[in-house]
């Protein structure tokens, strides 16, 4: 189950295998005693899957392939609303929910391209956190150094190691503050945040109706391309890799680089002699329009405020049975008042004019995805100040580009068999395809060290 989503759809077209035979490897690697399925998977649609597979195998025999997904195991995080079922995020407080009346709109699509789905992954309570830890139902731990027990990266925990694992071909999560691309590079997976308004978000629980975004978390940038088209409902085309050569590369000097490890640091500094190597052009700037985010942030910024204007009624009510973690960050979103919000949304529209005038020249930015490789659980578990720290840093870099409005993906660049690191490439707005060129051309070009 670790291969790209082609090389699945190859052996389906060759009958090297049958959709049917990929569910039943996917549910046994969830089933496995010794696995992470109990804390990756929040529900199994087990007799649907099959049926859906059963139904692609027929299709097929027909010559009917809807797209290069169909047949092939999907997972989905657990804040996309499914016909019929309650929507939990992760959390235990919306158990009483009603249940959805309808497939979120990528669900739909999901289903329409004949992909399986298989369940429904964990998650960080209503996606307010990078870390991964939920302590409802369990953190499911990082394939990198497993004995250790090292957080999977988050909010989107379980769809990471859905895909690491071998319990579905790729996953689908949301990015509000980096929490495709963070789970990505600490589990060594490729992550692509689109440009939020390329994918409809309805039907998604949301934790920021300004900075939400729906991507996919898979193997390589070719798989995340084609679900993102299927997401979007795009064209279907294949992605052609930007030759390195071609490119201008800006690396920000300014803060994304403070306070990296040894480990993220040697990665990070190897990939960038590699593609100066190859020769692009990689030249360091200061972005100095980031060094501005922060303070207009200090408030909680977009996610805190739109987060407790959803969530507001159940603190009267359910504020224990929530993680007290998230539930802080999201209480911080009472005291912002209507005038500090539209002050946010000026200051966010100068800042990102400022940024997009700084970056104009270059093809994309290059810069850590996350400054450290993966954080042990216990010690976050066991103090409030090393959780909120360690949060802090792992949200910091990507949840520039969500502020921002940028696309960007995240790929592996560690040497093979060392601890996961991402580097993270990141776009102009509304400029995904052309991002996911560019993200395949470095790709190709990292590929020896990768993985």
């Amino acid at each position: 189950m670790n291969r790209t989503i082609s090389e699945v759809a190859e052996d389906l077209a060759a009958g090297r295998t049958s959709s049917e035979a990929l569910v039943e490897q996917a549910l046994s690697r969830i089933d496995a005693p010794d696995g992470e399925g109990s804390r990756t998977f929040m529900t199994i649609y087990r007799d649907s899957a099959y049926a859906a597979a059963q139904a692609a195998d027929a299709a097929r025999r027909y010559g009917i392939r809807p797209s290069p997904l169909a047949g092939i195991p999907v997972s989905i995080k657990d804040l996309l609303d499914v016909r019929g079922e309650i929507t939990r995020a992760g959390s235990r407080v919306l158990g009483a929910a009603p249940a959805a009346s309808d497939d979120a709109p990528v669900v739909a699509r999901l289903r329409a391209a004949g992909a399986v789905l298989l369940g429904r992954t964990n998650m960080t309570e209503f996606a307010f956190s990078g870390l991964g830890i939920n302590p409802h139902y369990g953190t499911p731990r990082n394939p990198w150094d497993r004995e250790s027990g090292r957080i999977p990266g988050g909010s989107s925990s379980g769809a990471a190691i859905s895909v690491t694992d071998g319990m579905a071909t790729v996953s689908i999560g949301t990015d509000t503050g980096g929490s495709v691309r963070i789970p990505s590079a600490l589990c060594g997976l490729t992550g692509f945040k689109p440009t939020a308004r390329r994918v409809p978000t309805s039907g998604a629980f949301p934790l920021s109706t300004t900075l939400d975004s729906i991507g996919p978390l898979a193997r390589s940038v070719a798989c995340c391309a084609l679900v993102d088209q299927i997401l979007s409902a795009a064209a279907a085309r294949a992605v052609v890799p930007r030759p390195v050569a071609t490119l201008v590369l800006g690396v920000p000097t300014l803060i994304v680089q403070d306070d990296m490890d040894d480990i993220v640091s040697d990665a990070f500094s190897r990939a960038l002699s590699r593609l100066s190597a190859a020769g692009a052009r990689v030249v360091d700037i200061p972005l100095d329009a980031l060094a501005d985010i922060p303070a207009v942030n200090a408030q909680g910024g977009f996610a805190a405020a739109e987060a407790f204007a959803t969530l507001r009624e159940f603190f009267d009510t359910c504020e224990a049975a929530m993680d007290p973690q998230v539930a802080s960050r999201v209480k911080r979103g009472a005291a912002m008042s209507a005038a500090d919000y539209i002050d946010l949304i000026a200051a966010r529209a100068a800042i990102q004019s400022r940024a997009d005038a700084q970056s104009r020249d270059y093809d994309a930015l290059l810069l850590p995805t996350v400054p450290t490789v993966a954080p042990k659980l216990a010690p976050l578990e066991a103090s409030d100040e090393t959780y909120h720290q360690a949060n802090l840093l792992m949200l910091r870099n990507c949840s520039f580009g969500n502020f921002l409005d940028r696309c960007a993906v995240s790929l592996p660049v560690q040497r093979r068999g060392d601890a996961p690191v991402g580097l993270m490439i990141m776009g102009e707005t509304m400029d995904d395809a052309r991002l996911l060129e560019i993200a395949a051309g470095i790709e190709a070009e990292l590929a020896d060290d990768a993985r």
